[in-house]
């Protein structure tokens, strides 16, 4: 990764979407909703709770979208985080 986020920032990959339901249904594109769970890619050096590799939940609406190598990312301050999978 080319770009390292600074201070409690961190920058995300959001999971990818669902494209069926649980009994089979498939989801038209306009209908589909984006995930609020990722992967950490990167992480600042002022973050404690997180680490790269973490799987996480972010709030809804949270941090800034970007393109970089194809690939669809977030970055976002380490608050907006609302918890980390075990």
């Amino acid at each position: 990764m080319g770009l390292k986020p600074l201070h409690d920032r961190v920058i995300v990959q959001r999971k990818a979407e669902e494209e069926k339901t649980a009994g089979g249904i498939y989801i038209p594109d306009s209908a589909k909703e984006k995930p609020q769970g990722g992967i950490i890619v990167a992480a600042g050096p002022e973050c404690k709770t997180v680490a790269e590799g973490d799987i996480i939940l972010f709030a809804k609406y949270a941090g800034s979208e970007f393109s970089m190598d194809g690939d669809e990312l977030i970055i976002m301050r380490e608050d907006d985080i609302l918890g980390v999978f075990a």
